[in-house]
C-alpha cells in the first residue's frame, strides 16, 4: 500500500503586491501621522474611522460595469447575493457615512481618516495593492473657503513633518475654469454635458501628464494620438490644431503673480460662464489665503494642476515636493506630488439624490514618508529597549523587578527570554535590537548590591576608533549600587 504524500508546506511569501512592515517603518509612519492629525486637530478635525469592507454599491464609483466587479478593488459575493468590497479609498466611504448618518451629524461635518486602502491593480516596482492614506474632508460647507482652509491645513501638515517652505508649493486650480477652456475649445457643450465626454477624457489624462510627455507628447495626444518608445500607441482626443492650441495656452497660462495668472484665465475662458465662475472661485481663494498670510511661497494658482479623478466639480490642489532626489540611475529630478484634493460636491448625491457640496485632500503617507527620509529628517538609527541579561535563573523574580523599575519610570525595557546558558548570546540579542545599554547582575553583583550597566553605543564607537585616552575617560561598562539603576541607565540614555 503506497504511503499517502506528506502535506505540503505553505511557502513563507508575501502575497504578490503587498509587503511587511517592521519596527522602524510602523513607528516612523506612527509618528508622522500623530503629528498631521495634530494639525487637523488644531483647524477643528474630528477622527473618523471607517470600516475596511464596503458594499460594491456604495464603491460603485470605481467599479466596470461588468458581471462580477473585481476590476479594481478586491470583492466578493455573500450568500445573500450582496458584493462587498475592500474600500479603495477613504472618500467613497465618507460619502456613505455622510449619508447614512445626515440627521447625526454637524454640518458641516469636518472629518479626518488615516489608514489602509486596498486596490486590485498590476503590481510594480514600489507599487503595492495596499497602502496608506491620511484625509481630511469637509462636508456641506458650499463656500470656497473650505478649499482654502484645505489648503492651508495641508502647508501646515507638510511643515509640521519637517518639510521647510521653499521645499514644497501647494498648487491650485478649477475644474470649473478647464471646462470653461473646453467650452470655448468645443469639447463641452453645456447644453448637452455628455457630449464629447470621451475626447475629455484624454484632454484631462494628456494635461496630467505634461511634466512626463512635455509639450509635444501632449499635442500629439490632443490631436490624431502618439506612438511611444515602444512603439505602442495611445489614441488622441482628435482636436484640430486651432482648438489644441486653446488647451496649450491654459497650460501655459501661469504668470509670475496669481493676479496674472488669474488675469489670463479670465482670458482663456472669454464667454464661458463655467469658466468665469471657476476664475472668480479661484480670486476668493486666493485673496483668502493672502489674507492668513499662505503667500505664494507656500500655495499658488497654477492652471497644470488637473488631478485625473472624474469626480471633482470645482478646485483641485496638489502639494508638490520641489527638492531634488537622484533616481535609480543616478540623475537629479524632482521629488514631486505627495498629496492632492479637491472639491466634489455630487459625491454624496449618489446615496441621497440631493446635492451636498464637499471638498477635501488625500495625502500619501509611503510617498511622504520617502521624502522625509530623502530628507535625512527620518530613518536614522533606531533605539531599542534597555535589555536586562539574566545570569542566574532563580533569580528571574529579581530581574523582572529591575525590567519593571525602568518601565515605571519611562524608561523601554525587556528582559532577556531566550536561553540563558550562553552570556555572549544574550550580548549579541541586545545588539540586534539596537539596545543602548544592557544591564547585567551575576552572583557577585547581587552579594554586593549593586548592577554593571553596559553602554552598548558607546562600546561599539569605543571599539571603531576611540584613543585609549579617550577609552579610560569614557568606559562603556560601569558598577553602579542597585539603587541607582533607574537614576544610572537615565544617565546613559542622556535623559
Amino acid at each position: 500500500m503506497a504511503k499517502d504524500k506528506p502535506a505540503r508546506r505553505p511557502r513563507a511569501e508575501t502575497p504578490k503586491g503587498f509587503r511587511d512592515y517592521f519596527g522602524a517603518e510602523v513607528t516612523e509612519r506612527k509618528a508622522m501621522l500623530d503629528r498631521i492629525a495634530g494639525v487637523y486637530h488644531a483647524y477643528g478635525f474630528d477622527p473618523l474611522e471607517t470600516s475596511a469592507v464596503e458594499t460594491v454599491e456604495a464603491l460603485g464609483k470605481f467599479l466596470p460595469d461588468v458581471d462580477r466587479p473585481n476590476e479594481g478593488v478586491f470583492a466578493w459575493q455573500e450568500e445573500d447575493q450582496d458584493w462587498l468590497a475592500l474600500r479603495y479609498d477613504l472618500t467613497a466611504p465618507l460619502a456613505r457615512v455622510a449619508a447614512q448618518y445626515r440627521n447625526d451629524l454637524p454640518s458641516p461635518y469636518r472629518r479626518y481618516a488615516m489608514g489602509p486602502v486596498w486596490r486590485n491593480e498590476k503590481p510594480g516596482p514600489g507599487r503595492f495593492r495596499q497602502f496608506y492614506q491620511c484625509d481630511a474632508d469637509t462636508v456641506g460647507a458650499p463656500s470656497v473657503a473650505a478649499d482654502a482652509e484645505i489648503c492651508a491645513m495641508l502647508a501646515d501638515a507638510l511643515e509640521v513633518v519637517g518639510i521647510p517652505r521653499g521645499d514644497y508649493v501647494v498648487r491650485v486650480n478649477n475644474r470649473k475654469v478647464l471646462n470653461g477652456v473646453m467650452e470655448v475649445a468645443g469639447v463641452l457643450d453645456p447644453a448637452d454635458p455628455d457630449r464629447f465626454h470621451e475626447e475629455r477624457g484624454i484632454v484631462l489624462r494628456a494635461i496630467d501628464k505634461i511634466d512626463r510627455l512635455g509639450e509635444d507628447g501632449v499635442r500629439a495626444l490632443l490631436g490624431a494620438g502618439r506612438k511611444d518608445e515602444s512603439g505602442d500607441f495611445t489614441k488622441g482626443a482628435g482636436l484640430s490644431d486651432a482648438q489644441a492650441e486653446v488647451v496649450m495656452s491654459f497650460m501655459a497660462a501661469k504668470r509670475a503673480t496669481g493676479a496674472e495668472t488669474v488675469a489670463r484665465l479670465r482670458e482663456l475662458v472669454g464667454g464661458s460662464a463655467i469658466g468665469q465662475e471657476g476664475v472668480a472661485e479661484l480670486e476668493t481663494i486666493a485673496a483668502l489665503l493672502d489674507a492668513q498670510g499662505y503667500g505664494p511661497d507656500r500655495i499658488e494658482i497654477d492652471p497644470s494642476v488637473v488631478r485625473g479623478l472624474g469626480y471633482y466639480t470645482g478646485p483641485v490642489f496638489e502639494a508638490e515636493l520641489t527638492f531634488e532626489i537622484l533616481d535609480e540611475k543616478g540623475r537629479p529630478r524632482r521629488f514631486g506630488s505627495v498629496a492632492g484634493g479637491g472639491r466634489y460636491d455630487d459625491l454624496v448625491k449618489r446615496f441621497t439624490g440631493q446635492a451636498v457640496p464637499a471638498t477635501g485632500v488625500s495625502i500619501g503617507v509611503d510617498r511622504l514618508l520617502a521624502a522625509l527620509r530623502a530628507k535625512g529628517r527620518i530613518g536614522g538609527a533606531v533605539e531599542g529597549p534597555v535589555v536586562v541579561t539574566v545570569m542566574d535563573r532563580d533569580r528571574m523574580a529579581e530581574y523582572m523587578a529591575m525590567v519593571g523599575e525602568l518601565r515605571q519610570a519611562g524608561i523601554r525595557a525587556e528582559m532577556y527570554l531566550g536561553n540563558p546558558k550562553n552570556f555572549g548570546n544574550q550580548l549579541k540579542y541586545a545588539d540586534k535590537r539596537a539596545s543602548p545599554v544592557a544591564v547585567i547582575q551575576g552572583g557577585d553583583e547581587a552579594a554586593k548590591g549593586t548592577v554593571i550597566l553596559k553602554d552598548l553605543v558607546l562600546g561599539a564607537k569605543i571599539a571603531e576608533n576611540a584613543t585609549l585616552e579617550e577609552w579610560k575617560d569614557r568606559p562603556a561598562q560601569v558598577e553602579v549600587p542597585r539603587a541607582d539603576l533607574v537614576a544610572e541607565v537615565r544617565k546613559m540614555l542622556g535623559q
